[in-house]
């Protein structure tokens, strides 16, 4: 179903018809709307007529301005009528990109509705800056509201969450103090979201600060951080490289997953090839320097409270620890029969 209810081309035919001739072309080429679909730059028009740069944007200027005062452009205010409405649906703020994408996957058609977006008072252009993609709005109010909440929610994220799609729209929301009900909706926020440059999604839906590894990926570690998290338990090295193939369409060698992982501190070795992550309270060492660690952090303990807190750090064997905790040179039993430090 098409989302314009009006024919682009037709419509930049009849607004430009009353143009001189470099005036149109100067305009047709800067915006695209030629057959090639490609915009071309003030320095490539000023080649072409042999003026400068400030001359070809003084021409662009004075004919934007000639269309605007045309009784022809008045005659197609329901264009821009629609476009305005338009963007109010999808949240009165948008980024280029989304909103282009949205009404037509044809990029001579993007560029014709590039060209009225640039012609009419209706909309509000707010260029790209370290905060956010290029984006156009029709209301002040709700634009001034969503760049804040956007720049509050990235304030309160650390550099290590990884958030579910619909856990950061509550979020999100959350920040977002009286929004209009019809605004409150998901598809709304996930386009709010997209607008942002500082908070993104990885490869697998999960929201976090863009500068994140967990969100920009970068090679085999960041990736096995990902499937191993999304395991939630202990992974050999080679299920590791297997599940980073079948996940993300990257063919991983074994060899190069286990050198990864060896090296990134995100990762600890548990047993034979086994990894955990370090966040899951796993700790590195041989048996006898866990078991330590935990009667020093704990205190004193019984046999089977030393086995399972040790397995839940470690994946040994139980006659491993049994046989370390046995050793007396580094454990004894005190009066009350329980484990502790000789």
């Amino acid at each position: 179903m098409a989302t314009i209810t009006f024919k682009p081309k037709q419509v930049t035919k009849k607004i430009t018809s009353h143009l001189q001739d470099r005036a149109r072309d100067v305009i047709m080429n800067r915006f695209g709307l030629t057959v090639d679909g490609e915009r071309k730059t003030l320095e490539e028009i000023g080649k072409k007529y042999n003026i400068t740069r400030e001359r070809v944007r003084q021409i662009e200027d004075a004919a934007m301005t000639l269309i605007k005062k045309s009784p022809l452009y008045k005659e197609e205010q329901a264009v821009f009528e629609e476009l305005k409405q338009l963007i109010h649906s999808l949240g009165a703020i948008v980024s280029e990109s989304d909103l282009l994408s949205h009404i037509s996957k044809d990029k001579n058609i993007q560029n014709h509705i590039h060209f009225y977006l640039e012609l009419s008072d209706y909309f509000k252009r707010h260029r790209e800056d370290d905060h956010f993609k290029t984006r156009w709005s029709v209301d002040d109010e709700i634009a001034d509201k969503v760049h804040d909440s956007l720049k509050k929610l990235y304030m309160a994220l650390k550099d290590e969450d990884l958030i579910l799609e619909t856990e950061m729209i509550k979020k999100f929301f959350d920040q977002m103090k009286d929004v209009a009900e019809k605004y409150k909706n998901e598809e709304i926020a996930r386009r709010w979201l997209s607008m942002s440059k500082t908070v993104s999604k990885n490869p697998l839906g999960e929201w976090g600060k863009t500068s994140s590894p967990n969100i920009h990926t970068r090679g085999v570690k960041d990736y096995a951080f990902l499937v191993m998290r999304r395991h939630g338990s202990p992974m050999h090295f080679k299920e590791v490289a297997d599940a980073i193939s079948k996940t993300f369409g990257r063919k991983t060698h074994y060899a190069t997953c286990h050198n990864e992982l060896i090296r990134d501190s995100r990762f600890v070795l548990v047993g034979r090839g086994l990894y955990a992550l370090a966040e899951w309270g796993y700790k590195t060492g041989i048996a006898r320097e866990v078991i330590a660690d935990i009667l020093r952090r704990e205190g004193p303990m019984s046999k089977d409270e030393v086995v399972d807190k040790v397995m839940k750090e470690r994946y040994f064997k139980k006659n491993t620890i049994l046989v370390n905790l046995a050793n007396t040179k580094y454990f004894k039993k005190n009066k009350n029969g329980l484990y502790d430090l000789a």
